[in-house]
Parts: structure tokens; C-alpha cells; sequence
């Protein structure tokens, strides 16, 4: 293992807090192997870069020498976390929970080192709890002190209903703590309360409590959210790289910086030089953007993955060679003429048609050339015909 000055070095790196610092060096100087715990409810089927950003920390504390511990939710995701919901969220079946697992471990795989970490799901201990047994655990945490969350108090406030199942949600993530014995528990600045409750948890069953570990959220694609799928703002790390390309192409140059710092770990003096240079007019954002979206697509993807993507979006983008575009292949049920907002759901460009017709509205979807205006519009398409879809979305339809 590093020293300990080296360590805290490498774990301070890129997060937000460590709670309680003295905690951290503590357990250090213990010289024991720490048991590093980072929980994730299948609620999508995907993970997205934003999940990157702790799965990286988690990975460091691998190359430190510490036990990692993948916990997945499978029985909270049925509750589903409300951090940030102004409303109860519907609760996912066991099938929804189930399909949504499936490739959890061979994306995680991109980052941590999935044949080393300790995965555990949490339906193990709580699935099996009965009301005996629940009711002490719950008898620790008191109401005044759930409703010090920030989403809790708010809907409290605006006179919004809290649903009983939904207070327990961070006391079972709490308790997953206890029955872990977690020493350190990694998580976004939106988990804050409930890894703090964990803490508080472990004392009550007189355990040495965890060290919290807070890093930042990612913002998505459109600059100002969290990176979400329900958002329409993320970038799946299940993707082609060719799209992911695109997608990192598309984000504002202010982003920018964000990504290389958050993602990449540039060093903030890197990142005053390279925008004095853009700013001088010797360094033109868009070359930047490219080695970012190489350098993220040769980090959780392949460098060779991130080599091709780069040429496909210089050949169709820069070159204007649409031979060289994406090739979709249209369902063999797909009706021609079709109508404009089907067709750009089938090329997977929109989740709505609310969204569709924003893009429309705003002259941003095209086909071979010509700018489509009217949300309903029916396309008369064949082998060979280009739909453009914003400045980074183009797909050619395949025979």
C-alpha cells in the first residue's frame, strides 16, 4: 500500500468532501485493509459517464490496496431513492429490476476492477427482515431528523406528499452500512444525507462509523442538469463510441472545462493554460472538444474505439462525406412515406415528440438537405437517405 501522505494525496483528488478528514487518516494509520462500499440501484439499464466520476474513486482506492465493495440495490430499487423527486417515485418490479441488471457488471468493468471488488446485492439482508426485526432499526432514527433532507423538507413545505416507504429508503441504505461494516462509503453530493445516515447508523450499533466521501455531479449534455437518462442528457457508457463522439461534440465550450476536470482529472493549471490559448486565439475550441471526446472515449472505451470514432466524425462532419455516416437499418415494418417524429424515435434521436417537434421548430432535423418545418411532415425515404438531426446526428438509411 502507498504511504499514508501519498494516499490521502490520491483520495482528497477530485472529490468534494471527506467527512470527517481525521476519520480518513485514522483508518490509514490503522494499516488494516479498508472496506470501501459504493451502492447503485438498477433503476436504468445503463450506466452513464456521470457514474464514472465515483466508480473512478472507487478504483483508486483498488490501486491503494483497499477491499471494494459493489453493492448493488436491488432491494432499494424497488423503493427508489427520491433524492431530488418533488413527487413519490413508482416503484420498479422485480422484473424491471432484474432486466435493468444485466449488463451492470460488464460496464462497471470498464472502470473498477470488477473480478477483484466484493459484489454484493442488498436483497440478501433486506429481503429477509421481518417486522421484528425492522421496527428496532427504525427505532434509531428519528422523524425530525429524516425530515432535516433537503427534498423532504421541501415537500413538506409545499405541502407534498412523503409516502412511508420512501422515509425508509435511507435508513435501509443506512443499515446496508451496519450489516457491511463499511469503513468508507462513496457517493454524489445528492447521496450527502444518506451516507451520513450510515454513519449515524453504525454508531448506534456501536461500530466505528464510515468515512463519507462525497464527489461532484456531473452536469449533462445540455450544461445544466445532472446527467440523467430520464433527462434525455447522458452519455451511456454502453454506447458506440461513434455516437458518444458526437454527443461530446455537442456540448458547450463552457462544459468543456468541466468534463476535462471531472472526467479526465486534468490538472486546474492545465485547464488555465488551455483556456488562456483559446482565448488568445491560438487554440480553437473545437480541436479541444476532439481531444476531449478521444481522450474519454480511449479512457472508458478503447483507444482504438476513440481513433475510428475521431474519423468518422471528422470524414462526416468536417469533410461533409455522408457515405461515411452512421448506416441505420430501418425496422422491415417501417412504412414509407413515415412520419417525420416515428422516424427520428426509430433512429433513437428523441424520446418524445414533444422533443422532436422542439427540433423541428428550431429548423434542427434535415433530410438529404432539405429542413424539415412542419411536425407532420410524412418522409418518403429510401436506401441512401440522410436525416440530420442537430449539428452531430447523422445517419444514412442502410439497404
Amino acid at each position: 500500500m502507498a504511504n499514508i501522505e501519498e494516499a490521502l494525496r490520491i483520495i482528497n483528488r477530485g472529490t468534494v468532501q471527506v467527512t470527517p478528514e481525521e476519520g480518513m487518516c485514522k483508518k490509514l494509520q490503522s494499516g488494516k485493509r479498508l472496506r470501501v462500499k459504493l451502492g447503485m440501484d438498477p433503476t436504468a439499464p445503463d450506466l452513464h459517464l456521470g457514474h464514472t466520476v465515483v466508480l473512478k474513486k472507487m478504483r483508486e482506492f483498488q490501486d491503494l490496496g483497499h477491499e471494494a465493495i459493489f453493492l448493488i440495490g436491488d432491494f432499494t430499487a424497488r423503493i427508489g431513492d427520491p433524492t431530488g423527486q418533488s413527487k413519490t417515485r413508482p416503484p420498479l418490479t422485480l422484473d424491471e429490476i432484474a432486466a435493468n441488471m444485466k449488463t451492470y457488471f460488464t460496464q462497471a468493468a470498464r472502470v473498477i476492477d470488477i473480478d477483484k471488488a466484493k459484489v454484493v446485492f442488498n436483497s440478501e439482508w433486506l429481503g429477509s427482515l421481518n417486522t421484528a426485526e425492522l421496527i428496532p432499526i427504525c427505532a434509531k432514527i428519528t422523524l425530525a431528523r429524516l425530515t432535516e433532507r433537503n427534498d423532504f423538507a421541501e415537500r413538506i413545505t409545499d405541502h407534498k406528499p412523503i409516502a412511508m416507504h420512501e422515509l425508509l429508503y435511507p435508513i435501509l441504505q443506512a443499515f446496508d452500512s451496519v450489516e457491511l461494516q463499511a469503513d468508507i462509503e462513496l457517493g454524489g453530493t445528492d447521496q450527502t444525507f444518506n451516507l451520513m445516515t450510515g454513519r449515524f447508523l453504525q454508531e448506534q450499533y456501536g461500530q466505528d462509523p464510515q468515512v463519507v466521501i462525497t464527489m461532484p455531479l456531473l452536469e449533462g449534455l445540455d450544461g445544466t442538469h445532472k446527467m440523467s437518462k430520464s433527462l434525455g442528457n447522458a452519455v451511456a457508457i454502453a454506447e458506440p463510441a461513434r455516437d458518444t463522439f458526437g454527443k461530446l461534440m455537442s456540448i458547450s465550450d463552457e462544459l468543456m472545462w468541466r468534463y476535462f476536470e471531472i472526467l479526465l482529472d486534468t490538472p486546474p493549471a492545465e485547464i488555465s493554460h488551455m483556456q488562456a490559448r483559446v482565448a488568445s486565439g491560438n487554440l480553437h475550441p473545437m480541436a479541444l472538444k476532439k481531444e476531449l471526446a478521444h481522450k474519454i472515449i480511449s479512457r472508458f472505451w478503447s483507444l482504438e474505439e476513440a481513433n475510428t470514432a475521431r474519423q468518422a466524425f471528422e470524414e462526416v462532419h468536417q469533410k461533409k462525406d455522408y457515405s461515411k455516416a452512421a448506416k441505420f437499418t430501418l425496422p422491415a415494418e417501417t412504412p414509407c412515406p413515415i412520419w417525420i417524429v416515428e422516424l427520428l424515435k426509430i433512429l433513437n434521436t428523441v424520446s418524445s415528440s414533444s422533443e422532436a417537434k422542439r427540433l423541428i421548430e428550431a429548423g434542427a432535423v434535415m433530410v438529404d438537405d432539405e429542413v424539415i418545418k412542419d411536425f407532420k411532415a410524412s418522409i418518403a425515404w429510401a436506401p441512401g437517405t440522410v436525416v440530420k438531426v442537430g449539428k452531430h446526428h447523422i445517419f444514412r438509411i442502410d439497404e
